[in-house]
C-alpha cells in the first residue's frame, strides 16, 4: 500500500479520535410545576364546576441547595410563568453542575404566587400562594420534579343556582 495513502488514513483516524468529546456528565434537570384553576363554587377546592385556568400568570421563587462530596451547589431564581391551556405552569432548569438527583441530598424551597388571571369572570385570588411541594421520583435518575400545590382564582360572586347554598 502506498505510504502516503497509509499516512493520510492514519492521520484521519487519529484526528477522528481526538475530535470525540468526553461523555456528558449526568447533571440534574430540575422541573418545578403546579396548576391554577377557577373555583367556581368558592370552596377553595376543585369541584365538578371548577375548571383549569389557561393564561394565568404565576411568580415562582426557588432556592435549591445540594450537598455532594467536595461541592456545595446553590441555585436561586425568581421567574414569572403563564399557565398553558391545561392550567399548568412549569419552569425547567436544564442542568445543574455537581447535582445528581439520585445521589445528592437536595434541600429546596419553592413558592409560587398568583400574579394575575386571564379571565375577567374568575379573577379574585383564592389560594394565592403555595409553599407545599411534593418531590416526584422519576424513572430517570437525574430528573427532579417538584410539584407545588394548586392555586385558584374565583368569581366575585358565588353562583348559588349552580353551586347550591
Amino acid at each position: 500500500m502506498n505510504p502516503i495513502i497509509l499516512f493520510l488514513f492514519f492521520s484521519l483516524f487519529i484526528t477522528t479520535l481526538s475530535l470525540q468529546t468526553e461523555p456528558a456528565t449526568n447533571n440534574a434537570q430540575i422541573i418545578v410545576m403546579g396548576l391554577v384553576y377557577c373555583d367556581v363554587c368558592t370552596t377553595n377546592s376543585f369541584s365538578r364546576h371548577s375548571y383549569f385556568l389557561p393564561g394565568a400568570e404565576v411568580q415562582i421563587d426557588c432556592n435549591f441547595r445540594a450537598y455532594v462530596p467536595k461541592t456545595k451547589e446553590q441555585v436561586s431564581f425568581s421567574v414569572n410563568r403563564t399557565t398553558d391551556k391545561h392550567g399548568v405552569y412549569m419552569v425547567e432548569i436544564p442542568s445543574v453542575d455537581g447535582i445528581e438527583c439520585a445521589e445528592a441530598d437536595i434541600a429546596s424551597t419553592c413558592q409560587a404566587s398568583l400574579v394575575g388571571s386571564s379571565s375577567a369572570s374568575c379573577n379574585i385570588p383564592g389560594y394565592s400562594s403555595t409553599t407545599d411541594e411534593m418531590a416526584i421520583k422519576s424513572r430517570h435518575p437525574n430528573l427532579c420534579i417538584y410539584s407545588l400545590a394548586a392555586m385558584n382564582f374565583r368569581p366575585s360572586k358565588r353562583n348559588a343556582r349552580l353551586c347550591g347554598k
